[in-house]
């Protein structure tokens, strides 16, 4: 392959700091030309300048929760969730890397775990607040404990394949936002595969309705039964057996069912899984505030 960045399989360019947001921009326009040609059975090829409009357009596409049917416009009342503020954010504009918690940072900055800054003003609602009632105030409080759950709940990552083994560490003490490290979205801010477990067998998930791939490392003969073999059909590389990019938090609330397959219901399922596969140890109160909090991105 030399020295192209271009891959192989779908003849798109890696996503870098350096190179962004063309290389995104010339993905886009990439995926629009196959879409027309493939799915669309399109008679004519898009011109240059179609491609350019269907990439532009979709690079200015926000998705955020709006309304909690509890709390309110969830813009109100000092906060600042919703598709609206979104738009407005300026700073920190977004780049590949930014926040990243293992030193990806090309800029050097320091990690901070404070991932969503977006519902500090509904940690406590006045009394005088004469635009919500008792019910709605409450729930707002639920959200803004949620997210200093999320940056600040303690979690002991083990056994993370695109982690652990990569940084040669059998724990790593991180949070919520080690993973979903961007400002005020919550996804990873570099394009890190991940293998969390949710494809294993012996999962707490139910994956019994998916099919079963046994596979065969033809230089160690090590076999490995999975439900997903996840990046390792681009890769062929076995230590990609199972990896699946993590999603953007944003708009979780409408995304149900949840991880790439489909396997958790509801976003306490989410929480379930996550209690079991790394024993977090959260209360009754923590996961009612923490839900709360995810269904209003």
């Amino acid at each position: 392959m030399g020295r192209s960045r271009v891959l192989p399989q779908t003849n798109t360019q890696k996503i870098t700091f350096a190179t962004n947001p063309a290389d995104l921009l010339g993905d886009l326009e990439h995926q629009a030309m196959d879409a027309v040609s493939g799915h669309a059975q399109g008679a004519m090829a898009l011109s240059p300048q179609q491609q350019r409009a269907i990439a532009e357009f979709e690079m200015a596409l926000l998705t955020a929760q709006a309304i909690d049917y509890h709390a309110g416009a969830l813009d109100a009342g000092g906060a600042a969730g919703g598709p609206t503020e979104l738009a407005r954010k300026t700073k920190p504009a977004f780049f590949i890397g930014i926040n990243d918690p293992l030193g990806g940072n090309p800029l050097g900055t320091p990690f901070t775990p404070m991932i969503f800054t977006l519902f500090g003003g509904w940690t406590i609602q006045p009394e005088s607040d004469t635009n919500s009632g008792e019910h709605a105030r409450g729930r707002r409080a639920s959200i803004a404990r949620g997210e200093a759950l999320f940056n600040s709940k303690p979690i002991n990552i083990t056994g993370v394949a695109g982690l652990n083994d990569e940084l040669n560490l059998a724990v790593i003490p991180g949070t919520c936002g080690t993973c979903h490290d961007s400002p005020n979205v919550g996804n990873h801010s570099l394009a890190v595969a991940l293998n969390i477990g949710v494809g294993d067998l012996d999962n707490s998930l139910d994956v019994s309705y998916l099919p079963v791939f046994t596979l065969q490392d033809k230089t160690t003969g090590e076999i490995k039964t999975t439900t997903d073999p996840g990046r390792a059909l681009i890769t062929g590389s076995w230590k990609d057996v199972g990896k699946v990019k993590g999603p953007i938090l944003r708009g979780l609330a409408a995304r149900a069912p949840y991880f790439h397959n489909g396997s958790a219901a509801s976003l306490s399922d989410v929480l379930d899984f996550y209690e079991k596969r790394f024993n977090i140890g959260f209360t009754a109160q923590e996961r009612e505030d923490l839900i709360a909090f995810l269904n209003a991105l």
